[in-house]
């Protein structure tokens, strides 16, 4: 008998019952019930009140007019564990709530997902548009990856939309920028963007908009074709997951379950349970991170050891004007630079009691790393500095601790060391 398929595989098989909310009709009125409800059924199987970890890989089937019925597409229903898990698939099915997607795909990490759809749906002699400072490892990607099979790029400085447009040609097929950037949290206005993109019919536009998340920002609504989210930071939000997902309309999303199950870079169900249980307190979460990072980079603008800070709910952020029209809230990350050396901005960050210093962010537990030590380590400052990368550069992932005690915390660190 043929095994073809009529059409993208499901991504498993879905719980009973239908979905309490349509993914296309969130609002933010309704974001905290969406965090909590949104894609999911009434009830599970077992009278769970959460979705269940479903830990298999293999899928039986109870006949052989099943596995007609499967392959003709008039079922769905899992089939093997690359193809998809029904835990992962609640999940995508939040995320889409969230976006206000018609669909989502969910990888093993952020760059999974955007590594699959970039080899996926550009081919050789195609072209891509991307800002300068979107994350390193995706410029690394297009940049050394891309160029092996033929596919070109140009990279044009942010907020420059001028030059963006005069770098879209006859092959490019796809712009890709971040909202906001890491770690000088610059703001592009994706709706500018989009009226670029209109202009070239076979051109998309992807959003990265990891640190900006659906709470504060849904780039679907502004114009973008598909955003890109590292659910390892807000979404996941307790430093205990990796995982990354591309949302937008179902046609572009199907190749991706398609490419996902070539690739193999899939999503495990317990990562898939932990994304559900993060999602579900991500609004309140939010709030928080919001609250928080736009009081202590208040603070630290004012503090004497501080000689600038880069935060775009603040006045002094050169893209502060676009946030506010854009954003629902500013964000959970503080970027700013220490009065002093090397050497002085090491012994800040070490003084500092409550932050733990590492890479990543968007946990619960406020991180604090120095970019010329972690993510830049080995470059010299001469090569840092072309970079945009000072030496006395720090990022503070804002977590869930009080308020009054990182700033005092902030505050005798700079103080100890100034």
């Amino acid at each position: 008998m043929s095994m073809t398929r009529t059409r993208p595989p499901a991504a498993a098989t879905s719980p009973t019952d239908t979905s309490l909310f349509d993914p296309a009709g969130a609002d933010s009125g309704r974001f905290d019930t969406l965090a909590v409800r949104g894609g999911e059924p009434k009830s599970y199987g077992y009278h769970a009140a959460t979705m269940p970890m479903v830990c298999t890989a293999t899928y039986t089937f109870d006949s052989s007019q099943a596995i007609h019925d499967h392959f003709q597409g008039k079922v769905e229903r899992g089939e093997y564990g690359r193809y998809g898990n029904p835990t992962v698939r609640v999940a995508e099915q939040k995320l889409s709530a969230l976006e206000g997607a018609q669909e989502t795909a969910l990888f093993g990490s952020g760059m999974a997902a955007i590594a699959t759809f970039l080899l996926e749906y550009l081919k050789p002699g195609d072209h891509v548009v991307m800002t300068s400072d979107c994350y390193r490892r995706t410029r690394q990607f297009i940049r050394t990856t891309l160029a092996k099979y033929g596919i070109t790029h140009s990279f044009v400085p942010p907020g420059d939309y001028d030059a963006l447009s005069d770098a879209v040609q006859p092959e490019t097929r796809l712009i890709v920028s971040e909202a906001p950037t890491n770690p000088y949290l610059r703001v592009v206005d994706v709706a500018r963007l989009a009226e670029i993109r209109r202009k070239h019919r076979r051109v998309k536009l992807l959003v990265d908009a990891t640190l900006a998340t659906p709470y504060n920002f849904r780039p679907l609504e502004h114009g973008a074709d598909l955003v890109v989210h590292s659910c390892t930071k807000y979404l996941g939000g307790h430093n205990d997951l990796l995982a990354g997902s591309i949302s937008g309309a179902r046609d572009l999303i199907s190749a991706m379950h398609d490419a996902r199950g070539v690739f193999g870079g899939i999503l495990d169900p317990h990562a898939g349970y932990l994304l559900i249980r993060g999602i579900k307190t991500f609004s309140v979460r939010m709030k928080h991170h919001n609250q928080s990072a736009l009081r202590i980079a208040e603070f630290l603008e004012g503090h004497p050891a501080v000689e600038r800070v880069f935060y775009p709910g603040l006045a002094s952020h050169p893209d502060h004007e676009v946030a506010r029209k854009q954003f629902h809230g500013f964000g959970g990350i503080v970027s700013f630079l220490v009065r002093g050396d090397l050497e002085r901005t090491i012994r800040f960050i070490d003084a500092c009691q409550i932050p733990s210093v590492g890479p990543s962010m968007g946990g619960v537990e406020t991180l604090i790393e120095q970019p010329a030590l972690i993510s830049f380590y080995e470059l010299t400052t001469e090569q840092r500095q072309a970079l945009g990368i000072a030496n006395n550069l720090v990022r503070l992932s804002v977590g869930l601790e009080s308020t009054d005690d990182l700033v005092a915390d902030l505050d005798q660190a700079l103080r100890a060391t100034s």
